[in-house]
């Protein structure tokens, strides 16, 4: 009898064991499970941030990083595809990583963009996730190819070109007329006052009245600086902005030889190539489509979807008409 009761125990516990061994490690690999980044979605790497971050949580992070939240939701929705552009081509599809500041595209991090909305926090992440969703998959192509999707704040009137900026001339990154920013921009024009002894350290230097008067600033079609040129000195206009600090590169320069001050005036903010932010604004104010914003300032432009192939996922991508 006992030797009954002991086999029929024995038999109970190898049926338990596996159970309660199971339940003692699903729960881990569970977690583990939920920790690894699903493979078929897209991750960027930001600089500063802890962990990659999925591609349509970043370009939440640079909408709201990059545009007021008073914007028009074309004009919002048009930044996000240019943002997702970018960070793809940037990134070489989440491969490398990105900085998020202005010297690529500025990236909010939830934290920062709690901080900065305060009381509006919950209802400008559900209008923005509504928006980032209403564009998920969208990039900009020319010819098929992803493009660099530059953008910057406000123009003089006219966007720059890629050849003036950079001396490599971009088929979709000319010259368009941006028209109406004075009117949703609270500030396009600016003045800067610079002590002489500023300015000599930030152009090098020991600058008299005489040099000033003999300062000719060149311009380009669109009206910005191509190069500014005085007695035993030449720069280029993005090289006086780099150099001064200010904000755009139309400017002009005059002298104070009462002061001893160097009055600079600018007009527009930014690079100036690709999307003005305030004139996308400008034309979603009209009724434009964010399609037919981005269509307008990268030249011969399309919207596409990206679909990453499932057998190889990041490995691959593929274009889709928007249609698709």
């Amino acid at each position: 009898m006992m030797d009954k009761l002991l086999a029929v125990l024995f038999i109970l516990l190898l049926f338990f064991i596996p159970i309660l061994f199971k339940n003692t490690i699903e729960p881990d690999r569970h977690v583990a499970m939920e920790d690894k980044p699903d493979p078929c979605v897209i991750h960027i790497t930001v600089d500063g941030e802890d962990k990659p971050i999925p591609i349509d949580e970043y370009v939440l992070g640079v909408v709201a990083g990059e545009m007021p939240m008073g914007f028009h939701d074309e004009s919002l929705r048009a930044q996000a595809i240019a943002a997702r552009t970018y960070a793809l081509r940037a990134t070489d599809m989440g491969r490398r990583p990105i900085v998020a500041t202005v010297s690529a595209q500025v990236y909010k991090s939830p934290a920062e963009r709690k901080k900065r909305w305060g009381k509006e926090y919950k209802a400008n992440e559900k209008r923005l996730r509504e928006i980032i969703d209403s564009t998920t998959g969208d990039i900009i192509v020319y010819e098929d190819e992803m493009i660099t999707a530059m953008f910057f704040s406000t123009s003089n009137g006219k966007t720059e070109t890629a050849k003036n900026y950079s001396g490599n001339p971009i088929p979709y990154l000319e010259s368009v007329e941006s028209p109406g920013e004075a009117i949703v921009a609270a500030e396009v024009e600016r003045r800067l006052e610079m002590p002489i002894e500023e300015w000599n350290k930030a152009v090098g230097g020991d600058w008299k009245a005489d040099q000033f008067k003999s300062l000719q600033l060149v311009r380009n079609h669109t009206g910005r600086v191509q190069k500014a040129v005085s007695t035993n000195f030449e720069k280029t206009g993005r090289e006086m902005r780099e150099l001064l600090g200010i904000a755009s590169t139309d400017f002009n320069i005059a002298y104070d030889i009462t002061n001893k001050i160097v009055i600079i005036t600018t007009k527009g903010y930014g690079h100036g190539v690709g999307m003005s932010q305030y004139g996308a604004e400008a034309f979603a104010q009209k009724g434009w489509s964010a399609e037919s914003i981005l269509t307008y300032y990268y030249s011969g432009t399309e919207i596409k979807k990206f679909e990453l192939d499932e057998s190889e996922c990041l490995k691959t991508l593929s274009l889709a008409n928007n249609s698709k």
